[in-house]
């Protein structure tokens, strides 16, 4: 049997276990009080760290190259646990929160600080680019200013299981966000939805050697970083506003919304688009700093190189027939 036989086989039976599992887990989360539930999968992420070997050694190994001078091998550990614990709880509540709709509803689980920036923004009918990393509740920091009752737009990458997919998109679609799938043409979708005066949920705090970007400074080590927030502002003129989900130490979260970031404009296309997508990346790293252990460790941030991105894209070039 040809490889690419055996996986269109195997494929869609991986694909239906898959969903079902998590559609069971969905449903299994909320029949114990969520306090019980959320220790007990912060216990079972502290135990299951330890042997996710793969996963446990990126963490380690990048906020050791971050904050390997200023904590000892035992901190840098129990940061990695700690890592893993969020990411444990914050998936449980993406399954108690699944049938929450409402801003009253989302009160009850989330202070939101700095609102106030977001609507100043929003009301110059430019367009506001959210502007958000991935710490541990990113999910709900996309899915919160349509909550508040902003226009909301957000374009992803689909997940190649189907079935997830769709389940993901209606659960953001039933809060209010409008999905964009990204493929040829994005670009200008996404310019559409600023100059509509929308907000647009944007990241650029993961490594991706598709995307246009440069090598800008992150947490002091070179990062290649994606222009496109940087772009759209200057196409469009739209507000960049930075925010984040936090969780409390209650088990509560903060959605944290700083005031907008001003556009640095010199005429130098190549320089404004550096220049601001630094200014990015420094407030991004400054918000992850607040709980470092609330961002995801287990992305390879650092991954792509000036070597390995040159060996990557003459391996896309068009060979000569």
């Amino acid at each position: 049997m040809s490889g690419k036989l055996k996986s269109a086989l195997i494929r869609p039976c991986r694909d239906a276990m898959v969903y079902g599992l998590l559609r069971s887990l969905f449903i299994s989360v909320r029949i114990l009080p969520r306090k019980l539930t959320l220790k007990w999968h912060g216990v079972l992420a502290r135990f299951v760290f330890n042997y996710f070997k793969k996963t446990r050694k990126t963490i380690l190994q990048q906020l050791d190259m971050i904050y390997g001078k200023e904590k000892s091998p035992q901190e840098i550990y129990r940061m990695g646990q700690d890592v893993f614990v969020n990411l444990g709880k914050t998936f449980t509540d993406y399954a108690f929160f699944a049938g929450l709709t409402s801003r009253k509803q989302f009160l009850r689980y989330f202070k939101i600080e700095g609102e106030d920036n977001l609507q100043q923004a929003y009301e110059k009918g430019k367009g506001v680019l959210c502007l958000i990393p991935h710490t541990s509740g990113w999910e709900f920091s996309a899915i919160l200013p349509p909550i508040l009752g902003y226009e909301t737009s957000a374009v992803s990458r689909e997940i190649k299981n189907h079935r997830l997919n769709t389940c993901m998109v209606r659960m953001r679609e039933k809060r209010g966000m409008k999905n964009i799938s990204r493929k040829k043409g994005t670009y200008e979708k996404l310019v559409e939805v600023l100059l509509k005066g929308e907000c647009l949920i944007i990241m650029i705090d993961q490594d991706s050697k598709k995307i246009r970007g440069k090598f800008l400074k992150f947490f002091g080590l070179n990062a290649y970083t994606p222009l496109g927030c940087a772009r759209l502002a200057i196409d469009t003129g739209a507000a960049i506003v930075p925010m984040a989900t936090f969780r409390n130490a209650d088990d509560t979260y903060t959605f944290k919304i700083l005031p907008e970031i001003p556009l640095e404009i010199t005429g130098d296309t190549d320089y404004d688009l550096q220049r601001n997508t630094q200014i990015h990346n420094d407030v991004i790293e400054s918000l992850i700093r607040q709980h470092p252990e609330q961002w995801v460790w287990m992305h390879k941030r650092w991954d792509t190189t000036p070597e390995n991105l040159c060996a990557y894209w003459e391996r896309r070039k068009p060979q000569p027939r």
